[in-house]
């Protein structure tokens, strides 16, 4: 069976990225790996083994145009409202909290907050399939 280990996601200023994960979503640096033309940082924390692998191209000195494809980056907390209280305290902007009904019943809680290098992340409440 396969196993989902890592995400990817390109970055101009590997620093901002590594404040912005650090303080929204308490991940670490697991490893860096620096080559001659770029970077890679893995970035994780106890709560699970997947991991969020920043890859900063050296010569890179524009934004990256994120284009249509990109969906986004789901992660789940315990307590959907003191997380957003708290990444609206640190100054991270958080969309409002939505809820998400099917056939009458709450299928999701959940909100937006988007990283320094435009990147959606969508952050659950744990219930039912989001774990």
């Amino acid at each position: 069976m396969a196993k989902a280990i890592h995400s990817m996601i390109r970055v101009l200023d590997e620093q901002k990225s590594l404040d912005f994960y650090r303080v929204a979503f308490g991940l670490s640096v697991a490893e860096r790996l620096d080559f001659e033309t770029f970077t890679l940082v893995y970035l994780s924390n106890e709560e699970s083994e997947f991991e969020l692998e920043l890859t900063i191209n050296k010569d890179r000195t524009e934004p990256y145009a994120l284009g249509d494809g990109y969906g986004h980056l789901a992660l789940s907390v315990s307590d959907l409202d003191s997380e957003h209280k708290r990444l609206t305290d640190a100054g991270l902007g958080p969309n409002k909290i939505v809820e998400f009904n099917r056939d009458g019943a709450l299928l999701a809680r959940f909100f937006f907050i988007t990283d320094p290098d435009g990147y959606k992340i969508e952050v659950l409440q744990r219930r039912g399939r989001y774990k």
